[in-house]
């Protein structure tokens, strides 16, 4: 399995494109898998590599098998600048992903508040009383397969909440293609037939640089096994 690779690195940042199957943090359940932290210890000497409660300047996560741009901070005053721009909802990051079904209209902001569900710790979902959660799209293309109809969508987080592009998808009737967890698992084996993970991209991000005060933009392309997926389409019957 190919190793993170670095966008852009000076000597407070590092923003690198992360590949699915990389969880981001380490924890117990991490044994023997590859995990960014882990990497970062390994590979790199800066202030926060071995600073667990900052998790080694990981600002923020991406799900396993979710591929894209991760920021990583050197120092601890980047690190905590950097975390008060997510909170304050000065971060704008860009996802690809593929859904199910014709998503109507072609764009417009999802909002429902998302919460672990009492009822299965181990998921998170809509839920009264929830955390906030906004998610704007916009479709760039449908697919129709005659089988089934597709939505090709770039998806614009306004919060950062577990999971949750994933579920406003499902929430709005348009589960993630590959997505065991939202979509069902008899759909995900049968999506898994032609896309081999879960169809979702962390494609860009823009920032304000913590040092320098100026604003600048980072973008990653579409993997070539989601690059493979998309052609699928292209010369399915």
């Amino acid at each position: 399995m190919s190793a993170p690779k670095i966008i852009f690195e000076d000597e407070v940042l590092l923003v690198l494109d992360k590949p699915a199957g990389w969880i981001t943090n380490d924890a117990s359940t991490t044994t023997n898998q590859p995990v960014v932290q882990t990497w970062l210890r390994e590979n790199f000497r800066y202030s926060l590599i071995g600073d667990r409660e900052r998790r080694d300047g990981i600002v923020h996560r991406l799900d396993k098998e979710t591929s894209g741009i991760l920021l990583v901070a050197k120092t601890q005053e980047v690190f905590d600048a950097l975390q008060s721009q997510f909170k304050e909802r000065k971060v704008t990051k860009n996802y690809l992903a593929l859904a199910h079904g014709e998503i109507k209209p072609e764009e417009g902001e999802i909002i429902a508040s998302v919460g672990r569900l009492p009822w299965r710790r181990q998921r998170f979902g809509v839920l009264p009383g929830g955390r906030e959660a906004k998610t704007r799209y916009k479709v760039i293309r449908y697919y129709d397969t005659k089988r089934e109809k597709f939505s090709w969508v770039e998806l614009y987080p306004k919060t950062g909440r577990t999971h949750q592009i994933r579920i406003h998808l499902k929430f709005i009737g348009h589960p993630i293609v590959g997505d065991f967890f939202y979509a069902g698992r008899k759909t995900a084996r049968a999506d898994r037939t032609w896309c081999l993970r879960l169809f979702l991209h962390a494609s860009a991000i823009t920032f304000f640089h913590p040092q320098t005060g100026k604003e600048v933009s980072f973008k990653s392309k579409l993997p070539e096994d989601l690059e493979k997926s998309i052609a699928f389409f292209t010369q399915a019957p």
